[in-house]
């Protein structure tokens, strides 16, 4: 049957997310690309901000202060901005606008937040939650917040008209745990601009394929001790480069740094975005995901996208993504992670045949367009 014309255009209400623009984290990737592609097919799209800094420091602040970006309404919500209550607080206050907003959709992203999935329920909205990740799970939480999290779990098996999952772990998860069938769709990535060594040689002395990148939140459960004790037994005058910022685990990047202080190959960068990032990508001789736990890796998407030789743990989030066009070692396992390293660093050629295969596979699998279209159909 055909839709009515007056019902071709949906007004989509989405939170969950901490600020966009921004790359604070892959939330806030997806929220704007999903949204922004809506845009362009001509639906209505206000996402509800925190009000807050930059989960990497008050210097990383965007300078935007408009209420639209890429056709997308933005409204910033009450937040109490500190750990642990800044998504509660937020999240309450944008269910509650979303539920008077006349929106017909509300997208609610992330666990956390999904805690309000009633709120517009009960007033008759759809509601689509998508699972990022089994955030619970994440070392950096406490008692409350785990509590929390799992409780949002719950609210979105319960209330959510449908509930959208990355990865088929996290679907067989819902089925098994709350015997809840759940929607696949994974992430997406556009083909991006490769581009030369400047900044990031003029800024940190790197130049292309002389460092392995680690490109990423600084959280435990990325892998990073393991990273920094593997690298530091290879034979190799490469570099280690980890770029990104603490979220909320400035105690974390303070252990990082102690581990590394007597290996002068290994850099810290700090938090990156713009043109140092798609440097950074762009000339890395591998990019490295030792991740333990993972929603779905945008990191991984974006570097093989940019055509890097991937090495990554066997967990079956990054498993799924890269199938045979990548290395993996066995999670959490510092040694098989060193011996990977090795071998690498030492056959250039198999680590080009990689790179010549990552790029072409990864854009025509994942595709933000075909995640737009997906997410559409399942609102309607």
């Amino acid at each position: 049957m055909k839709v009515k014309a007056q019902k071709d255009k949906l007004k989509i209400a989405m939170f969950g997310h901490k600020r966009i623009p921004s790359r604070e984290g892959g939330v806030e990737i997806v929220v704007e690309e999903l949204a922004a592609g809506m845009v362009r097919k001509g639906h209505e799209v206000i996402c509800y901000n925190r009000k807050g800094h930059h989960v990497s420091g008050v210097e990383f602040d965007t300078d935007f202060a408009g209420n639209e970006y890429k056709g997308i309404r933005l409204k910033s919500v009450f937040t109490i901005d500190k750990k642990g209550m800044a998504a509660a607080t937020s999240s309450a206050v944008a269910a509650l606008k979303a539920s008077f907003s006349g929106a017909d959709v509300v997208h609610i992203h992330a666990e956390g937040p999904a805690f309000m999935s009633w709120l517009p329920k009960l007033f008759g909205k759809k509601v689509i939650v998508t699972i990022h990740g089994l955030d619970w799970n994440r070392s950096k939480w406490g008692g409350f917040a785990s509590w929390y999290l799992k409780k949002g779990e719950e609210m979105a098996v319960k209330h959510a008209d449908e509930v959208i999952v990355l990865s088929h772990g996290v679907q067989d998860y819902f089925k098994e745990k709350y015997n809840r069938d759940t929607v696949f769709i994974p992430n997406g990535v556009d083909v991006p601009e490769i581009r030369e060594a400047q900044l990031i040689t003029e800024k940190f002395g790197l130049n292309k394929d002389d460092y392995i990148l680690y490109l990423g939140r600084i959280v435990p459960e990325k892998g990073i001790r393991y990273l920094i004790e593997a690298f530091k037994n290879v034979r190799t005058d490469k570099k280690l480069v980890i770029a990104g910022g603490a979220s909320d685990t400035d105690e974390f990047m303070s252990e990082l740094k102690d581990m590394a202080a007597a290996d002068e190959r290994i850099v810290f960068t700090g938090f990156v975005q713009g043109k140092l990032l798609e440097e950074l990508y762009s000339n890395a001789y591998i990019y490295t995901l030792p991740s333990d736990l993972e929603g779905m890796p945008l990191s991984l998407l974006e570097a093989m996208s940019y055509g890097n030789c991937c090495l990554t743990s066997d967990i079956a989030e990054c498993a799924e993504v890269v199938t045979d066009r990548a290395v993996t070692f066995k999670k959490s396992d510092a040694a098989d992670l060193a011996e990977k390293l090795q071998t690498l660093c030492d056959n250039p050629k198999n680590v080009q045949e990689y790179k010549d295969n990552a790029a072409d596979y990864i854009c025509s699998r994942y595709n933000w367009n075909d995640v737009v279209d997906k997410t559409l159909a399942l609102y309607r």
